[in-house]
Order: C-alpha cells, then structure tokens, then sequence
C-alpha cells in the first residue's frame, strides 16, 4: 500500500534517509523492513517554536514497490514551415514559455529580444557594476531571460488557481532545473544556474523551427484597421504577422510610450517604491532560526514581514538569502536597486526590499502624462537618486537605525552593491510619505524580530521596479487588447503577472488564444 503522511522532524532527520526511515515508521507504527520507499512530496520549515523543525509531506510505500512519476514532456510540433506564424515581443519568462506553447500548438514563434543573448549580456552587466555604464538594451532587465535571468529565480508563486504551477517546473526541470523546485515550500533555481536553463529554453524553440531575434528593439506596432499587421525594428526591418504577443516586462518604458503615443489604451497602475536594506546572513540566521550559528542541514534563512503604517502596506519584496544587491538601471541616469542569490545561496549577506504601498493619487503631480503618471513617479525617483548619488551607478545609502533618527551616517561600510555606495540622507531622495512610513515600518520590523533594527544593516536606495507601472487592459475571455484585435497584452509588463512562475502561465495562456 501507499500511505500519505505529514511528519514534523528535525533538520538532520530530514537529511539522513536512516533517521527518516526511523522517525516514519514510528510515526505509523509500521516496522522498518516493511518500507521499500519514502517519497517526499513537500518540505517546508518551521521556525515559529523554539526548536526549528521540517516539515515534510510524503507517500511511503509499504510492502509496495516504488514507480516514479512521469514529468509532463510537451509534444512540440515542426514549425519551421508552419502556416501561422505569431511575434512576440520579450524574451523573458512570459516570452519564453508563450513560445514554447505556440510551437506545441504547431504555430511558429518569432521572438524579438531588444537585448542580447545570455552569454553576451554578461558583458554589459560587468560594464555597469565596474564601469558605470548603462547599455539601454541590455542591462539586469533586458536581455535574454529577461529580468528573471538574473534575479534570484525565484519560483514561489501563490497563483495556483491560474494555471498548472506542476507543469511550469516540469518545463523548467527538462530545461536543467533541480527536481527539488518541485519539492520545497518556497523553490528557487538561483542566479548562477537560470542562464544556461535559459539557454536551453532558447535551443528548444530553435530546434522545433522556431526564432528567436536578438538586438530588435521594436519601435511600431504596425495596426490597420484595428488590427495588428506587424512590427517595425529600430533597424528598419518590417516583420509582418496578424498577431502579437506583447511581453515586455515592467521596465519596457519605451513601449508604453509607444502605445500612449497611438492612443492604444493603457491604464495606471499602482504598485510600491521603498528602498533595499542588506543584513549579515549570520544575524537573520540567529533571528530566524532562533540560535548562536545555524546548523549545517539549515538552508540561510529568509524572511517575510508586513505592516500597516498609515493605512498603507509596508512591507518585505523578493527577499534574498545569502544574496547580494544589483544596479538595475535600464537608463544612463538613473538608479535602480534589486537583489539575487545563487543556488547555494552561500554569500554572507542577505537583503530584501522592503517598500511602501502607493495609490493613484500620489501620482498627482504627473496628471498630465495620463495612463503614464506612475510611470514618470517612478523615473523621477530614480533620477533624482542617480543625481544625488554622483551621477554614477553609486546608490545612496544610510546606517538602518541612522534612517529611522533622520541622522546622516559617519560612514558606509562595504556592502554587496558592487558599484559603491554615497553617504545621505534618504529623507532627501524619497518622496516624504514613503519615507516616513519605511521610518515607521522599520521600527516596527525591529520590535517583531529581535536585532533586525540595526546599525550594521545597510539601506540602499531606491527600490522602484516592483511590478509594471500600468495596465494594459485585455478582454477576459479572448487575451487581446480591447481596442486591438490580434494584439495579447501578456505577463508582468501588462500587468498580469508577478514573477517567473505567474508570467510563464499568463504567456502560455497568451500563446492558447493565438
């Protein structure tokens, strides 16, 4: 028989398949020699008592014998010749997996990435951490992969209800994933790994005769009749097709523009700016995991804290243990913060966004700039940081408890943040309301883990690209534009997704109704 269990053990049980066999068969009073197999189908910590523990659901097999599940294995389509071709705009999570739902639905992918491949991006992503410069088209946000290529891959997502998560991962796994991202509470794949999956995705849509364009920066949207005919790229080049597939990202300024410019409707959005504040790993191990040094079966410890300060949200964003801090600019001039991690998840520090709910209002001041006023609330942030900061990549930064007493740092210790930081005031870099409430919401971040209100940490600022600063409305049932026909709206640049997992499903949703 198989037999579905939850067990509650400590972390070196969890690792060693000798204790764990003891501690499950104690668990349902069933000898040892009488399980041929323990399956384990989630685990998850639990630090909330004094002791942490794992938490693990399983099927054990009992006197049966153990057959590993299939992995679902897309039936891709030759698409070379085929008669439908459809344009995607991206390469980044959404992009992807749109196109790869495409050519199992036997219609041929083109994708225009306005970057470069993966392996070339390297390059200029160097050039910003060492040399300050900003390449417009191939930065942390554009590029092949996108801005989930190197941000962390974190696969967590609570939009189950949405679309099949199982099937994502099994993509992600044939592709070079761990097997694990199906199994832990909270996945991620890590910075170091995700280009070559990356990659692989890429080779894939390749192999079944599909495309995929680097350096096409697309500045038209060809539309007659209410109806798309097409692109143009910044080159010239006209490529002709009735639908596209419109997967920018969030930072894809330029076209959002483009659509405002043609009167193509787009809506404001509200998302959260805050700042990005670094720890040591050591210290949120100690306050997590309630001990002097964590143990050696302990993965770094993450953490996630949320509070109303003012009748807004203040709160933790896309947390990175054992993670460093990134420049993540799109443009010369401007400064932008974001954190990664690598696989192991081994650096010494940690850092999370933490950051401020906004509301349409705020962006009153840009009430002429239409569906763009956040857009431009946003921009104005990053300038204005970039400017006090040197005119450099340099971020302005300040001591943690420094911030909450309004008090200008002495000095600046060494962070993660490649690029430097320069001492101020982030009271002077910050609209007040935000400031203020990041004031608040810190102390109170210090009083519910123990040590976190720091000297020792580090902010940096600002933290701006949390999500699309608009919408771009789409019809429920069909995924079109309202006004467009042949025009998918599609992932976080539209406003429909949150991260590598969300965006992947709404691509693939996309690529369904084409």
């Amino acid at each position: 028989m198989i037999k579905n269990i939850q067990i509650q053990v400590l972390p070196n049980q969890s690792e060693n398949p000798n204790l764990l066999l003891k501690a499950v068969s104690d668990k349902i009073n069933t000898k040892a020699s009488s399980i041929n197999h323990i399956e384990i189908l989630k685990k998850s910590i639990d630090s909330r008592q004094r002791i942490t523990k794992i938490n693990l659901i399983m099927n054990v097999y009992i006197n049966e014998e153990f057959s590993e599940r299939k992995m679902y294995i897309p039936d891709y389509k030759d698409v070379t010749n085929a008669e439908e071709e459809v344009i995607i705009i991206g390469a980044g999570p959404a992009g992807l997996f749109a196109a790869l739902k495409l050519i199992e639905n036997g219609k041929k992918p083109i994708v225009l990435e306005r970057g470069k491949d993966v392996r070339s991006r390297r390059i200029d992503l160097a050039k910003i951490t060492k040399e300050h410069i900003v390449n417009e088209d191939s930065n942390y946000c554009f590029g092949e992969g996108g801005a989930g290529t190197f941000s962390d891959g974190k696969l967590y997502t609570r939009t189950k209800k949405r679309g099949d998560v199982n099937r994502i991962l099994d993509i992600l796994i044939n592709h070079g994933a761990n097997h694990n991202i199906k199994v832990n509470a909270h996945p991620h794949i890590g910075t170091n790994k995700l280009p070559k999956i990356i990659q692989n995705i890429r080779e894939t849509i390749l192999q079944y005769g599909g495309e995929v364009i680097f350096n096409s920066r697309v500045i038209d949207i060809i539309i007659k009749n209410k109806k798309t005919d097409g692109v143009v790229l910044q080159n010239g080049d006209v490529i002709n097709a009735g639908k596209v597939i419109l997967a920018t990202g969030h930072s894809g300024r330029d076209i959002f523009e483009l659509l405002y410019k043609k009167e193509i409707e787009i809506q404001t959005k509200a998302f959260a700016i805050g700042v990005r504040v670094e720890h040591t790993q050591e210290l949120i191990d100690q306050i997590q995991y309630k001990c002097q040094k964590r143990g050696e079966y302990l993965p770094p410890a993450p953490y996630s804290i949320v509070q109303q300060v003012d009748g807004r949200g203040v709160y933790s964003f896309c947390m990175c243990p054992g993670g460093i801090i990134a420049p993540c600019a799109t443009s010369p001039g401007e400064v932008v913060t974001n954190g990664w991690s690598p696989s192991r998840r081994d650096y010494k520090t940690s850092n999370s966004g933490i950051v401020v709910e906004l509301k349409l209002n705020d962006f009153k001041k840009y009430r002429d700039k239409g569906a763009l006023a956040g857009m431009y609330f946003q921009k104005e942030i990053e300038q204005n940081c970039c400017k006090l900061a040197g005119g450099t990549q340099k971020v302005p930064a300040q001591r943690l408890v420094d911030f909450t007493n309004n008090k200008l740092s002495n000095d600046i210790p060494k962070t993660s943040y490649f690029p430097g930081t320069e001492t101020l005031r982030i009271s002077d870099v910050l609209p007040k309301f935000i400031n203020d409430r990041l004031k608040e919401g810190f102390i109170h971040f210090g009083k519910q883990m123990k040590g976190y209100l720091t000297n020792e940490a580090v902010i940096h600022a600002p933290e701006t690209r949390t999500s699309s600063p608009v919408r771009i409305p789409r019809n429920k049932d069909t995924f079109q534009h309202t006004q467009i026909k042949g025009l998918f709206p599609c992932g976080e640049g539209a406003g429909y997704a949150g991260g590598i997992i969300s965006a992947a499903i709404d691509g693939e949703k996309c690529a369904n109704k084409c």
